[in-house]
């Protein structure tokens, strides 16, 4: 590792190999929830997904946008993960923007996802197209048992880094 740049790469590598991320929301008790959510997104900073407006965290995100989104393999060995961090605003799309959104969701067929007609995410069909545009993205910094090549810590941290 010689800088941020090859973090970005990193980051980009979690996002492109897995299909879910992990979606933090908040209740009007300001209450934690976090769900699973089937994603998709073009660009790295855009993530789509559907779900039942009638779900915790899509209520949840109804009365406040503010959202925290994590993607990572749960697969590897302990103490070899690693995870895209991002801070986040997640709305339910409106109507007119449901049909670009559904050029990027469900994404390639080889990631499993269906093709997803508008007619079944705008009322009064059960499921919604949400966005989360995340404005800040980091990573843990690898190296943990020796000093990071870029922040010279052993301990675990994050590094921000530009998608």
């Amino acid at each position: 590792m010689s800088g941020l740049g090859d973090l970005a790469a990193i980051a980009r590598s979690i996002v492109d190999a897995n299909l879910y991320m992990v979606l933090g929301t908040v209740d009007e008790a300001g209450r934690p929830w976090v769900s699973p959510v089937y994603y998709t997104t073009a660009d790295y900073t855009r993530f789509y997904w559907i779900s039942s407006p009638e779900v915790r965290h899509s209520r949840n995100l109804a009365r406040n946008p503010d959202v925290s989104v994590v993607i990572f393999d749960s697969r590897v060995p302990a103490g070899t993960g690693q995870g895209v961090y991002m801070s986040a605003v997640a709305e339910e799309l409106a109507d007119a923007d449901v049909g670009r959104g559904l050029e990027v969701y469900p994404g390639p067929a080889e990631r499993g996802g269906r093709a997803i007609r508008a007619e079944e995410v705008r009322p009064p069909a059960p499921y919604r197209l949400y966005r989360a545009t995340a404005s800040e993205h980091s990573i843990l910094c690898p190296s943990p048992s020796r000093p990071c090549p870029v922040h010279g810590r052993v301990h675990d941290h994050r590094a921000a880094v530009t998608m």
